[in-house]
């Protein structure tokens, strides 16, 4: 009773909203310290799994001021975590010059955040009219590259003095370091920092993969391509292998004494006491097929061998942009294929081989699947085995046809795969990313993620009588599957049930459906895991009152215990609101979400000045409105507008957004953005009254599709808004990647550009209010060149006093270039106060 009155409190404050800390705006809340180079927010453990007897939980992660991510081993029961990784662990197995750049580079990340935070700083002082040299930064940087020209000097005339050479002053023309001009200097500092930027791969990676043992409490874990065995209790690491080559590991062997891994797309079989290594997936007689994938049954003694055979390049076009870091513009390309190209893919074989005993190699099978290439959209999911390794399944996907198919298949050389399961029709957006197909532990059922009633729920295939049954009902989603009990009598899914905002594990029964919630209520769930023994049930837990965490449940008495610590807890000095979820009916009838922040001393007949975040399009299985985001734009940016300015600030799941069912994900689908408008109309007359908002100065905003949403809503619908900022947004949907636009946005061509229809271009002369227009000009993602079509465009239908673009010079789909987050939002501050204006 406890828990649920603790569950129900939670609930009442999520929708009710309430202050975190104090009613007292605190001195820090500025876009330069919300902002910060480095975010208040860590990392979330990731790659989170029990031991086989549940007794030790695994989790990749660390602290917020340290780099990579480490594996660290917790009993579960106490929760006290030993570290099974670390820099000073790993040195050992790292060359010493290596491991020292990793120190160097972490340094110099450091002092580099540390100071470009002071710029911050400094810039806001100046910009307030206090007494600020900003040229210290730039000079004192300078002083330092003249010392390490001089010292660089001074070491070169020492040793051409001891080598008896003498040089001749000016040779070549080139002048000594202390003649040069001012901005000689700063030329050189220029090319000094993009020689020494910190890079990937530059710091210390951590771990970067792990595998329990099947039986016992040990596991196998990957650093730099090697491979490293840990026994937890003692802390005892035993190196595997240490070679230059990159393995990964697949699987511990059946009887433990040995394990399988991957190197390239060679598979090995090794013995821990052993100096024999074999290939158990020796290259295909036809030696015009790569081995692409690999899956090795649980007793491993068979392995799904998936191959690819190109013919021809695949059918990538080069795209250009321009970079301007240089003196003169360079010219680069990117990869892509769009929705009038001619497809070229590879056609596949699927071979089942039995990995024979001892050092005997076996003949090559013949393949039991094939799928011919060519100018087709075909995808197949992994290859997955029945705990017992008598069985197989996998999955299908014909995409222009609209045809879903799953098989399963006996472990056998010869025999062909059966299909089980097969929709020639509509099969619901994104349902082949989650279809996952899983076997029961007792083997008599295949569990599969499918959309038949309109929303994304587990179904039972029964491999006996062939018999579907959906396992879950409801007008929510459900998914992914984390695990079965060991009698094959429940299984364990992801679902918000509780509410599109909320995410849960819960407990089905297989036969009847009933499920029961696990854990905690009132937030999300992410990387949920439950152990093998169904008492344990781990993952990264959190809401808007509880930063997210790394959670462990004992499910037997009800225990919860926290894991990790993974955010700044001056987090709390700037978390000065909470924002409330609302829900209102669209003209369709259409139950949609939203949050809000409302201002301090709010009251509901004000009329206050309003901001409205959106991103509108599918994200797969997650969306904008949920309880446990603390995004820049969702959470971030729109408190700040609320606690400085008194704005009320919203963000909004219009339909398009995925997790809400069929119905909404599908309904962007060649009607690109229109439901979007509605909704969005929708909003702004139920906002209009009860929340305090003038009508007349509601701005919005969007990134990605989202941009394009914003720009789409301002066209379309030019008195809904007041103003707009548009960032990075794929206004020509013609030119967007064919992966995504072939199943979001419509039906291709491949000799037509038909999605040219959905062009935001023939719409700009509608724009009536003002509109910023935001891209960073090397994004390979969404093209600048969208953003320059349209600015042209609305140039061109006289819109010039209503249009801005601000552009990062080197900034991708995300900015980050010369435009960090804080400019980014001090940018969107100045164009809503000069816009919409302050708060009452």
């Amino acid at each position: 009773m406890i828990k649920i009155r603790q569950a129900i409190i939670l609930l009442i404050l999520l929708v009710a909203g309430i202050s975190a800390q104090d009613k007292t705006l605190p001195t820090q809340l500025t876009p330069e310290y919300l902002f910060r180079v480095k975010p208040f927010l860590g990392k979330s453990a990731r790659a989170i799994g029990f031991s086989p007897s549940g007794r030790y939980l695994a989790f990749l992660w660390n602290p917020i001021d340290e780099t990579g991510f480490d594996l660290y081993i917790a009993p579960t029961a106490s929760g006290k975590r030993e570290r099974a990784s670390s820099p000073e662990i790993m040195k050992r197995y790292t060359p010493p010059e290596v491991f020292q750049k990793y120190l160097d580079k972490a340094k110099q990340k450091k002092n580099e955040e540390e100071k470009l935070q002071k710029m911050y700083e400094a810039h806001r002082f100046f910009l307030e009219g206090k007494e600020v040299d900003l040229s210290i930064f730039e000079r004192e940087e300078i002083d330092l590259l003249k010392r390490e020209w001089a010292e660089k000097r001074r070491q070169e005339e020492e040793r051409e003095k001891e080598e008896g050479e003498k040089k001749e002053d000016g040779a070549k023309g080139e002048k000594k370091e202390q003649e040069k001009e001012e901005w000689e200097w700063r030329e050189e500092l220029l090319k000094k920092k993009e020689k020494e930027k910190v890079k990937d791969g530059d710091l210390y990676p951590g771990v970067n993969h792990y595998i329990w043992s099947e039986s016992a409490d040990e596991l196998i874990f990957e650093y730099r391509g090697d491979l490293f065995r840990f026994l937890p209790g003692g802390s005892r690491i035993i190196p595997l292998t240490l070679t230059e080559k990159k393995e990964a590991i697949v699987a511990y062997s059946a009887d433990q004494n040995g394990y399988i891994y991957r190197e390239g797309n060679s598979v090995f079989v090794a013995r821990f006491h052993e100096p024999l290594v074999k290939q158990i997936n020796m290259p295909l007689k036809d030696e015009e097929y790569k081995i692409e994938r690999t899956s090795v049954s649980p007793d491993t003694r068979w392995m799904a061998i998936v191959a690819a055979k190109q013919d021809g390049k695949p059918a990538m076009r080069d795209v250009s942009y321009i970079s301007y870091k240089q003196r003169f513009a360079e010219v680069k390309t990117t990869k892509r294929q769009v929705s009038d190209d001619k497809r070229n893919e590879p056609s596949y074989r699927m071979l089942i081989r039995r990995l024979m005993d001892g050092d005997a190699f076996a003949t090559e099978p013949q393949p039991i699947f094939t799928i011919p290439g060519g100018d087709v959209w075909y995808e197949l999911t992994q290859v997955v085995w029945s705990e017992k390794s008598d069985r197989y399944a996998f999955a299908t996907w014909e995409r222009e046809k609209k045809r879903l198919r799953v098989y399963v298949g006996k472990a056998s050389e010869t025999e062909k795969p059966l299909l089980v399961y097969e929709n020639k029709g509509p099969v619901g957006h994104e349902v082949f990313d989650v279809i996952d197909p899983r076997f029961t532990p007792d083997g008599k059922t295949l569990v599969v993620i499918l959309d038949e009633d309109g929303y994304r729920q587990p179904f039972a295939i029964d491999l006996l009588s062939g018999e579907r049954r959906p396992l879950i009902r409801g007008e929510f989603e459900s998914h992914p599957v984390i695990g079965c009990s060991r009698d094959s009598r429940f299984l364990y899914v992801v679902s918000n049930r509780e509410d599109p905002a909320m995410t849960g594990v819960y407990k089905s029964e297989i036969g009847s459906g009933k499920l029961t919630l696990l854990g905690k209520a009132g937030g999300g769930i992410r990387s949920a895991e439950i152990s093998k023994n169904s008492r344990w049930l781990a993952g990264m837990f959190g809401n808007w009152l509880q930063l997210p965490e790394l959670f462990c449940f004992d499910l037997q008495n009800g225990r919860e215990t926290i894991f990790t610590r993974s955010h700044d807890p001056d987090f709390k000095k700037v978390q000065v609101l909470v924002p409330q979820l609302f829900k209102f009916r669209n003209r369709h009838g259409d139950t949609l979400s939203g949050m809000v922040f409302k201002p301090e001393g709010w009251k509901s007949e004000d009329f206050r000045p309003a901001i409205v975040y959106m991103y509108g399009g599918p994200l797969g299985l997650r969306h904008t409105v949920e309880v446990d985001t603390f995004n820049t734009s969702t959470y971030l940016f729109n408190m700040y507008m609320a606690a400085k300015y008194g704005y009320v600030t919203f963000a909004v799941d219009p339909r398009g957004q995925s997790s809400y069912g069929r119905r909404f994900s599908d309904a962007n689908w060649e009607q690109t953005g229109r439901p979007q408008v509605e909704d969005l109309e929708d909003l702004v007359k139920y906002i209009s009254n009860g929340f305090g908002v003038d009508r007349q100065r509601i701005g919005l905003h969007g990134w990605s599709f989202g941009g394009f949403q914003t720009q789409m809503t301002m066209y379309s619908s030019p008195n809904t808004f007041a103003c707009g900022i548009a960032g990075a947004g794929p206004t020509e949907w013609d030119n967007y990647n064919s992966w995504y636009s072939g199943r979001t946005i419509g039906e291709s061509v491949r000799s037509k550009t038909t999605l040219k229809k959905y062009s935001l271009l023939p719409l700009a002369k509608n724009l009536k209010k003002p509109l910023l227009l935001m891209h960073g000009m090397e994004d390979t993602n969404v093209l600048y060149q969208d953003t320059i079509h349209i600015y042209k465009e609305l140039l061109l239908q006289g819109k010039e006093t209503l249009v801005e673009l601000f552009v990062d010079p080197e900034g991708g789909h995300g900015l980050g270039g010369v435009v960090g987050t804080k400019s980014r939002f001090k940018k969107y501050e100045e164009f809503f106060l000069r816009h919409l204006g302050k708060g009452i």
